[in-house]
């Protein structure tokens, strides 16, 4: 995705005009506008030169992110988010409240509490006319933004929030320039009871006063805007500026950005590491805590990897840099967060939707409130006023802004805790999933095998079992050795040396110690070389059924005991499964273990389902299977997790996975902790409930406020709004949207007390129907990966068979679902549908 930033937009009308237009350019398959953010997000071929000239063209500026500063791209970003904003409106603000107070206390407090005025203003009404018509310019020239704008817009014919601004300010200042001028001409005839009618028609203080609240709204909503980014910004402080490299013998410390992939570097105690890179000398314990959240220390030791922006905190290191500038980690978390920003969530098309006609609607509004109440009898001014409240209490901005702070908030509390949501997508689905697969090995378990049972045979102590098969490891290579290894190095056993060492086949170990034979293996093999007691058989049949795998080892063919050997679950593992099932959520565990392996490991996670034997290729149809009954989401860490990551409604790699599981991936999570999965869907579903909030309050307000600011209630009621109070109500909807928003940062998300159940409704339990796309434009297997998760993702569609060398996509459905809607799915990917049949 090519990211640009666009400038001159205000409001959703702004990034819905520049989005339609962008949408338009030849090449271009995918365009997402940001208000917040004031970024673009470009899928597609089209040149920067054709996507910046329809900017323009549609009347605002755009060019390519941090084309315009040359440093790092870390700087590029640092510098984009910085708020500008909010020190700019505040000048405004504090010069427009200056003269604003003076025409207020000669508009109203002379007029209506007889304050004080020199004595050349006390009868001459047309000086005191002319006063508060040189204040009200002097305030407009100070907010000209919102006319430049705003006009500008409306000769682009795509009005925004601006141009209602700008109209309401106008026409109040046209009228009442209008009737200074009248007022000015019966003074001259000495008519005084026209004067003074003429004198209450001024709307100079609205015109000003609208001016100066929207500036007010304009600088709160700014600030917060800043603060919703701070998670991000906070990412980008941790960037180091400089480092220390080894070249020729000698440290030298250089610019980040001169690092190579290659480079040798040092980092000393307290220091930060500046890139990506692998241990080459001396040992430490790191803080990741700013990448993954976690406070505990990690031990690194040579061939570790190491990470940028984490902290040295004991010991000397030397490493060789593996990733620098883009590459590194930081960078891609960063990338991660700003991304997700630039895409939006399926619910705010409902507010562009609004927004494209919201602008044009209003003024419609405001024009025929004003003609009605002059076809009632009513005044010019009495009219007017009517038509400037409906005009600036009416707000797209807190509905352009509902979803997009929402996302952003919720973004950077989750790279708080290290949960990375790749887009707005993907953080609005993870709280709507159902069931989710969760793969054994390295999700739910460890990964790596434990020694977790000792058992001696009678007259043999602990210690000569351990040390015997410490001794008859050692020379292994099999992973369940290094259990044994990583166990008595624990205890600190000492290890004696061993000659003639043989694998044999059959999982056994042989060799000589001290002139004793030591064996080693499964019950089948000791079995072969002596005898095992029923005591012992049934002690390895309850290990067995544990999921545990028994070890037996014999000294010149006598048993001396049993070492049980499992990957154990995570601590975590349990409390987690337990949350999500709390949710509502359907908890599967996939595994390629034998049935009895899996039900136990099952039994102590508490999952729902165990689903054992799963070959690596065949996760992807499990997934499958498992969409049929609901929205599924996929747990894991592995290459051979990938297929069924991309199969499913969300894919979350667990521990950061590998590369290939991090690209399958929509949600990747920094910790291996599984408790990171329900702490992920309770985020998702706390923003998602606080874009409803928003666009509740957003829509609300304009159903309530305009038929109030027209004057609807004045017959029944009495009920009048003045314009300046419509400017107010105006300001304060958009800040209280984003305040709203910024509640997020208030949440606990590893707090379970207040998670609810969603009900899973079966899906496909229907007649199943088949229907054949003809497809033209599919080019190779990556056109059909994009087809085939384009229409899986529609709910009626179980199964979808696309090939491109036919230019077929076979489509299983479990529900109506029309061919036009199949259509438009496949063609807003950029493919021609031929036929459906």
């Amino acid at each position: 995705m090519k990211q640009y930033t666009v400038t001159g937009m205000s409001c959703a009308a702004c990034s819905t005009r520049v989005e339609k237009a962008v949408s338009k350019v030849p090449g271009v398959a995918s365009c997402s506008v940001s208000l917040l953010t004031n970024s673009m997000g470009v899928e597609g071929s089209a040149s920067d030169g054709e996507i910046i000239k329809a900017v323009e063209e549609a009347g605002y500026g755009a060019s390519v992110k941090g084309s315009d500063i040359k440093t790092s791209s870390m700087s590029n970003d640092e510098d984009m988010l910085k708020d500008r904003e909010t020190p700019v409106l505040k000048q405004r603000l504090w010069a427009s409240i200056g003269f604003l107070i003076v025409l207020m206390y000669f508009s109203m407090g002379h007029m209506m509490w007889n304050w004080p005025v020199p004595s050349f203003f006390e009868n001459n009404h047309v000086a005191m006319g002319l006063v508060q018509l040189l204040l009200t310019i002097i305030v407009m020239v100070i907010n000209q933004k919102f006319f430049i704008n705003g006009f500008k817009s409306l000769f682009h014919k795509a009005p925004n929030m601006d141009t209602l601004v700008a109209l309401g300010s106008t026409a109040a200042f046209v009228y009442s320039t209008y009737a200074l001028f009248a007022m000015t001409d019966v003074q001259v005839k000495g008519d005084m009871h026209q004067v003074m009618m003429y004198m209450h028609e001024f709307y100079f203080e609205s015109a000003a006063m609208i001016l100066t609240l929207i500036t007010v709204g304009k600088m709160l909503e700014a600030r917060s805007k800043g603060r919703t980014t701070d998670a991000l910004k906070g990412l980008m402080k941790l960037a180091p500026k400089t480092a220390v490299i080894v070249k020729n013998g000698a440290e030298m410390e250089v610019s980040i950005e001169q690092v190579q992939k290659g480079d040798i570097f040092v980092v000393r105690p307290g220091e930060n590491i500046p890139v990506d890179g692998i241990v080459i000398e001396g040992n430490s314990a790191v803080n990741e805590s700013a990448l993954t959240g976690e406070s505990i220390p990690v031990d690194k030791v040579v061939g570790d990897m190491v990470s940028a922006a984490t902290v040295n905190q004991s010991g000397f290191l030397r490493c060789e840099a593996s990733r620098v500038g883009e590459d590194t980690t930081l960078s891609q978390i960063i990338q991660m967060v700003s991304d997700a920003a630039a895409t939006k969530a399926p619910i705010a098309k409902v507010a562009d939707k609004v927004s494209g006609v919201f602008v044009p609607a209003v003024i419609t509004i405001a024009v025929i409130t004003t003609i009605i109440w002059l076809l009632t009898g009513q005044t010019v001014g009495f009219a007017l006023a009517r038509g400037i409240s409906v005009l600036v209490i009416s707000c797209p901005c807190a509905l352009g802004l509902a979803t997009p702070v929402a996302i952003m908030v919720g973004n950077g509390m989750g790279a708080k805790h290290g949960i990375m949501f790749k887009t707005a997508v993907s953080l609005e689905e993870a709280g709507k999933m159902q069931i989710i697969a969760l793969d054994k090995t390295g999700t739910i378990t460890n990964g790596e095998p434990k020694v977790t049972d000792m058992i001696p045979a009678e007259g043999i102590s602990k210690d000569e079992l351990l040390q015997t098969a410490y001794a008859l490891e050692s020379k292994s290579e099999h992973p369940l050795a290094k259990a044994i290894l990583e166990y008595a190095k624990e205890k600190q056993t000492h290890l004696k040396e061993v000659e003639e060492f043989l694998a044999l086949p059959g999982n056994g170990l042989k060799a000589v110690c001290d002139g004793t034979v030591l064996t080693g293996g499964n019950d089948k093999f000791i079995s072969s070389h002596t005898t095992i007691s029923e005591t012992m058989k049934k002690r390895s049949e309850t290990l067995a059924k544990q999921g545990k795998t028994p070890l037996f080892f014999a000294k010149d063919d006598k048993l001396i005991g049993m070492i049980a050997v499992a990957d154990v679950i995570k601590e975590d593992s349990p409390q987690a499964v337990r949350e999500l099932q709390n949710m509502g959520i359907h908890v599967v565990m996939l595994t390629g273990d034998n049935e009895r392996t899996a039900k136990a490991i099952g039994a102590q996670a508490g999952v729902d389902e165990v689903i054992a034997g799963v070959l690596p290729d065949g996760k992807e149809t499990v997934i499958r299977q498992l969409k049929k009954k609901g929205k599924v989401a996929m747990v894991g860490d592995g290459i051979n997790d990938a297929p069924a990551l991309t199969r499913a409604d969300i894919g979350i790699a667990i521990g950061a996975g590998t590369d290939i599981a991090i690209d399958a991936a929509d949600v990747v999570l920094m910790k291996s902790r599984l408790s990171d999965v329900p702490a992920a869907i309770r985020l998702s579903r706390a923003a998602l409930k606080n874009i409803h909030e928003n666009l509740f309050w957003a829509f609300i307000y304009n159903i309530i406020g305009i038929p109030l600011a027209a004057g609807i209630w004045i017959p029944i009621f009495g009920w009048q709004l003045n314009p300046m109070f419509g400017a107010a109500a105006m300001s304060l909807s958009s800040f209280c949207v984003v305040t709203n928003a910024l509640r997020l940062n208030l949440l606990h998300i590893y707090d379970a007390g207040n998670d609810k159940k969603i009900k899973i409704k079966e899906k496909g339990k229907g007649k199943e129907m088949k229907k054949t796309m003809k497809i033209e434009g599919m080019m190779c297997p990556h056109c059909e990966a994009t087809v085939k998760k384009a229409l899986e993702a529609l709910t009626e569609v179980s199964e979808a068979v696309v090939s491109h060398e036919n230019g077929t996509a076979v489509v299983t459905l479990n529900g109506d679902v029309s061919n036009e809607v199949l259509t438009k799915t496949v063609e807003d990917k950029d493919y021609k549908v031929i036929s459906v049949e």
